[in-house]
């Protein structure tokens, strides 16, 4: 199995795209608290957002 090696930059730009998606995760769980829940629900999103803040950091840990 050939192991995949990521360079600085490919961690940096990782590591934004994760904490953009934590951000959309925790705007989608405001969404459903409002009143209508969009495919998970609004405690689900804030565990989605808090996972995948989570591996931003690491990956920012790591560029």
């Amino acid at each position: 199995m050939r192991k995949l090696k990521l360079k600085k930059k490919d961690w940096a730009q990782l590591s934004q795209m994760l904490v953009g998606g934590a951000v959309i995760s925790v705007l989608l769980s405001a969404i459903g608290y409002l009143g209508s829940d969009i495919w998970l629900a609004s405690t689900q999103w804030l565990l989605v957002a808090v996972v995948l803040a989570l591996f931003g950091v690491y990956s920012r840990q790591n560029s």
